[in-house]
């Protein structure tokens, strides 16, 4: 997870930069102090996130002898959007659904234990997405409130499947983790969260009769025993 340090410490300060603006201005008035009696509440997101790849492999050699490795040296920011239905299960405990798209991609790199050899390969996904989580909230400190959040993700990739060296299963389900602030402004709450998701499955699509003809394009995917996904995602709610 080291590889997530900047963009952790962007959120962070994000959160922490919100937090301590807002104790600033107009701390003597509670806005919306009756926002969080409501059953339900509605609400849109828009973020930013990044898509990573964590390869297992097997060592298994070529023909020729060359054992291929697999990394994503690097990350490429995504854009997602969100629904957002909030159900009151009493003071403390919320329950979220925020169906939305994700779109992002991963720049995945091919080398051989020589590194005399190397390939790339971009994979586009856009994800339809269903979270479900389950919300903490701390008590509210004048026009703030932060809290945590756990639950799973499931994930379906609808982009159209290119032949690429390494292809991605359609389906995926996340661990999430998460924590945020809530921002009461007069007519809306604003919400900074960020979140971090662990895939559960292999998503490496290990069949691919597509390569048939092709058969040298399979030292890549003969190569690894799994691979599994995991995001970590910066959103923006307006509830």
């Amino acid at each position: 997870m080291m590889r997530y340090a900047k963009l952790i410490f962007v959120a962070l300060a994000v959160v922490l930069g919100s937090l301590a603006g807002y104790a600033r201005f107009n701390d003597k008035v509670l806005n919306r102090p009756y926002a969080d009696l409501r059953r339900w509440h509605l609400g849109f997101s828009i973020g930013v996130h990044t898509e990573d790849l964590k390869f297992t492999h097997n060592g298994i050699a070529t023909e020729d002898g060359q054992t291929w490795y697999m990394e994503q040296p690097s990350f490429s920011p995504g854009f997602c959007v969100n629904g957002l239905f909030d159900l009151r299960l009493n003071n403390y405990f919320n329950v979220r659904v925020s169906p939305g798209m994700y779109f992002g991609n991963r720049d995945v790199r091919m080398r051989n234990i020589d590194g005399d050899e190397q390939e790339r390969v971009n994979l586009k996904s856009t994800l339809v997405v269903l979270p479900v989580d389950v919300k903490f909230s701390a008590m509210r400190l004048r026009n703030v409130r932060p809290y945590v959040t756990a639950g799973f993700m499931p994930a379906f990739d609808v982009s159209k499947k290119r032949r690429e060296p390494l292809q991605l299963k359609s389906s995926d389900l996340y661990l999430t983790v998460g924590f945020g602030l809530d921002t009461y402004l007069p007519y809306f709450k604003f919400i900074p969260e960020i979140k971090f998701c662990f895939g559960l499955k292999d998503v490496l699509q290990h069949d691919r009769p597509d390569l048939a003809d092709d058969p040298g394009m399979l030292k890549y995917t003969n190569a690894l025993k799994k691979a599994t996904s995991q995001m970590v995602v910066l959103t923006f709610y307006f509830e």
